[in-house]
């Protein structure tokens, strides 16, 4: 009985434990001592791995898909703009860009550089009792500390607000935790569209208005 070359054995075993796409057979036919063509088993496919952070170019979470697709308002409108102007044509921020207006602020947040704005929402400011923001919003004092512990002085990128303590314009302290698309500002607000950028500010759309330490 013929017997297989101990170096084609060898050469079957190695193509079958790299799994590569095409292999040469292995024949017992030695009348030409030629080989035939056969494709191996492919490896099975590998799912990519998630990502531990969003994209540093991209906006996230769920209530990015509030924000218009195109116009001044989109996050494409809103990056050519500075913060306040671009808040103005956000329509969940139209409580806040009211609230930065009567404080007096407009200037001040649009001439700022590289800045990072944590944004409430409108539903974020329904949570405050009506005759307690009622009373806020006329007394500037009160309105432009809160409204200054909602802003930091440098930029935050996503990954870094998985543990950043940043100092505020308010002169307060402000903690952010979390992970992947998960975050949380100053312990009670979550991020529900992140990493929104305008012309001079990053801008995390919050849930809860914050309020800063007395």
């Amino acid at each position: 009985m013929y017997r297989i070359p101990h170096t084609r054995v060898a050469a079957c075993v190695l193509a079958a434990a790299a799994v590569v796409t095409t292999a040469a057979a292995c024949s017992d036919d030695d009348k030409d001592g030629g080989t035939a063509a056969a494709p191996a088993t492919p490896a099975a496919p590998t799912s990519a791995a998630p990502s531990a952070a969003p994209s540093a170019d991209q906006p996230f979470g769920p209530a990015c898909s509030a924000v218009p697709t195109s116009g001044k308002g989109s996050f494409s409108g809103m990056s050519a703009d500075p913060v306040a102007t671009a808040a103005s044509n956000n329509p969940v921020l139209s409580t806040l860009v009211g609230a930065v207006k009567q404080a007096g602020l407009v200037d001040t947040l649009n001439s700022a550089k590289n800045i990072t704005v944590f944004a409430p929402t409108d539903e974020a400011f329904k949570k405050i009792p009506k005759a307690t923001l009622d009373k806020v919003m006329n007394d500037k004092k009160a309105l432009t500390a809160i409204l200054t512990y909602h802003v930091v002085g440098q930029p935050i990128t996503p990954s870094a607000l998985a543990n950043a303590d940043e100092k505020t314009l308010n002169g307060a302290t402000l903690k952010t935790s979390g992970s992947g698309e998960s975050f949380t500002v100053g312990g009670t607000a979550r991020v529900v569209c992140g990493n929104v950028h305008t012309a001079n500010a990053t801008v995390y759309i919050i849930d809860t208005v914050l309020m800063p330490p007395k």
